[in-house]
């Protein structure tokens, strides 16, 4: 019970706690309508801007993929985070269908220009670049240029980022943490150490017990302790418990 004598809520699965949220269309430089949704803090501004990129879309990654789901479930209530989440082209989910077809990881770029954009114009605070899996060589492939204060990558495969793309990200400065799952499908720990090695300044952050999908609430709770840790560490240890 809270002090208004309300029951608490376990903080789990697909507990949504209480946000602003707000169904957003972004538009790309080669002319396609994308959906998404912005989820912000309920009754504070937000202190960061978390842009996520979903997993592969042949492989069923959409805006609702969970860790992404979760995070704008979450975030804006515990952390005062704004979460940004959008389908890339192609791509359908409950909130709707983004135009086009997929792109490869080549098209794409459009995609993440577009929601930049919004960030900017929207004035969003202090945004941070989460790739999941097929986002994170979205990211690491055409983030570069944008004006972020980092990026996380989450379970990279590198699937599609040479090390040209790799190698650009080594004098970037950009604050970049790579969380890579100890039993990932594509990127072990120990190989992404290698694959990583030319970006000193990258954190690889090796979860024992992780697996590519994060599946499960424990695996989720690390997840979004690690963004929150980078983006409002002052609220950490997140709770398990929402007393309203």
């Amino acid at each position: 019970m809270n002090d208004n004598g309300a029951a608490s809520i376990e903080i789990r699965g697909g507990v949504e706690l209480p946000a602003r949220r707000e169904e957003i269309v972004l538009h790309t430089d080669d002319g396609l309508t994308l959906v998404g949704e912005l989820a912000l803090p309920l009754n504070a501004e937000p202190v960061a801007t978390l842009l996520t990129l979903h997993p592969l879309p042949t492989a069923g990654g959409f805006m609702d993929s969970h860790i992404l789901r979760k995070a704008a479930a979450r975030l804006p209530a515990l952390a005062d985070i704004a979460v940004l989440r959008f389908n890339f082209r192609g791509v359908t989910s409950p909130r709707g269908t983004s135009e086009g077809e997929f792109g490869h990881g080549i098209d794409e770029r459009h995609d993440l220009d577009a929601a930049m954009s919004f960030v900017i114009q929207r004035g969003l605070p202090n945004p941070w670049l989460l790739g999941w899996s097929f986002g994170t060589d979205v990211v690491l492939t055409h983030g570069r240029d944008y004006p972020v204060d980092g990026i996380i990558l989450l379970s990279p495969p590198l699937r599609t980022t040479t090390q040209a793309d790799l190698a650009a990200w080594a004098g970037s400065g950009t604050t970049m943490v790579a969380l890579i799952p100890e039993f990932d499908d594509y990127l072990k720990p120990t190989e992404a150490a290698v694959a990583f090695a030319g970006i000193p300044h990258l954190e690889l952050v090796a979860v024992d017990g992780g697996k590519h999908l994060w599946v499960g609430e424990e695996q989720t709770y690390r997840v979004l302790s690690e963004v929150v840790a980078r983006l409002n560490p002052g609220v950490l240890p997140l709770p398990t418990l929402w007393n309203g």
